[in-house]
């Protein structure tokens, strides 16, 4: 299938031959036609599946003959939900890629900011509306916003908004928009939250969900090493100065977690910073902006940050903490191996954590290398000859075990309930 089977308009079709798409990605074709019919949808699928430009192909498709003119006054018709400044800048680009031959005019509006420059392009007037849930309520509390005339409401990275505490904003929104729109919810995984979500605001909602035939990048040369939960900060910090590695993401899955971390790199004189939810969003920014332009070498970070971010050349990602969802695996080491360069993902796995790797190793269907030349290893309690002994003394033992087993019966009927 191509994207002239979709029937786009021209302008649409040459921004997209421009870019060199031949085919659309496999949520794509299943959503575009889903959405030029104006039905509600619901699509789950994993980071780097094209799902940006499965909703904002039709939409402008959509709004070309509405917008018209340049000159024509324009109105919101459009709005894009997303959880984070950098995933809403993301959005924004591909709409002005996809509709740089069209006359939509698109915005992004998102807290940390003064909002003077928003709200004057917003007096202006824009087709297209991205905004992260916060800055839309406040802009909207005080006038600046107008959805009066919404054909459109984009709900991206749903389970995101929700990890992020964002979806009580969302529902806000979702309830200050006309009923006659249609409702358009993304995600890259579906907890309950999300599906009731969906339910409650979506009208019979058509449902896709892509599952991957190749979930991580072939061109990730991936390694596990099984430690001991108590010496991961060593492993950590052998890992590094053994792999001389710089310029890498070290995934935990606590915020508290993460300031532990930046502290034991601090302490060891390694240039690091955390990003985490707890974080403003100016500092956040600011984080990311140090480990972009190179002023530090590792950059600690949550699942909130997991997904969005866009870093080129990032040649190594670090799981030190696994997550407890297959798919967070793949969203966190999709972070490298990008645009055909290759990547390195290093994880940790602890006691506690063997069931989430065993998860992790049915779904990545890719060879994993097992590191077992480090100072830091499982220390074992050899359970073979643990089991073999209790074995033994079973069977050594049968009758002794059959008359404890009597008398401990003869015991529970003989004794006095306390209750």
């Amino acid at each position: 299938m191509n994207f002239e089977e979709f029937n786009l308009h021209r302008n649409i079709l040459q921004a997209v031959k421009e870019e060199k798409y031949e085919n659309p990605t496999e949520i794509q074709e299943k959503s575009i036609p889903i959405i030029n019919e104006g039905l509600d949808l619901v699509g789950c699928a994993q980071t780097g599946t094209g799902k940006t430009a499965a909703f904002a192909i039709p939409i402008l498709n959509y709004l070309i003959p509405i917008v018209g003119s340049i000159k024509k006054r324009k109105y919101i018709r459009s709005i894009v939900l997303a959880p984070t400044r950098e995933l809403a800048l993301q959005i924004e680009e591909s709409f002005n890629t996809y509709g740089k031959y069209t006359n939509c005019e698109t915005l992004t509006v998102y807290g940390g900011v003064n909002q003077n420059s928003q709200v004057e392009k917003l007096k202006k007037g824009v087709d297209i509306l991205i905004a992260t849930p916060g800055r839309f309520l406040d802009l909207h509390k005080q006038g600046f916003i107008d959805s009066n005339h919404l054909h459109h409401l984009i709900i991206d990275e749903a389970d995101l908004m929700l990890d992020m505490g964002f979806i009580n904003d969302v529902k806000k929104i979702i309830k200050l928009s006309p009923q006659n729109r249609q409702t358009l919810l993304f995600s890259a995984t579906m907890p309950i939250e999300v599906r009731e979500i969906a339910d409650e605001f979506l009208q019979n909602p058509k449902y896709i969900q892509i599952k991957s035939s190749q979930p991580t990048a072939q061109n990730i040369v991936q390694s596990v090493y099984f430690v001991e939960k108590s010496e991961k900060k060593q492993l950590l910090l052998y890992t590094i100065k053994n792999l001389n590695l710089k310029e890498a993401i070290i995934f935990v899955r606590t915020k508290q977690g993460a300031e532990n971390v930046y502290e034991l790199l601090k302490k060891n004189n390694l240039k690091s910073d955390a990003l985490h939810g707890d974080k403003s969003q100016s500092a956040r920014l600011k984080v990311l902006e140090s480990f972009k332009n190179k002023e530090i070498d590792f950059l600690i970070a949550t699942d909130v940050a997991s997904r969005g971010l866009d870093i080129d050349m990032l040649p190594v990602v670090i799981n030190y903490d696994l997550p407890n969802i297959p798919d967070t695996y793949i969203h966190r080491i999709g972070r490298t191996g990008r645009a055909g360069n290759s990547g390195v993902a290093i994880s940790f796995c602890g006691k506690d954590e063997e069931t989430y790797w065993k998860e992790i190793s049915k779904i990545i269907r890719q060879k994993v290398t097992i590191v077992n030349e480090h100072p830091f290893p499982w220390k074992t309690n050899k359970p073979k000859e643990k089991s073999a002994q209790n074995q033994h003394s079973k069977k050594g033992n049968t009758s002794n075990s059959k008359n404890k087993s009597r008398k401990s019966e003869n015991s529970k009927k003989n004794k006095r309930r306390w209750y």
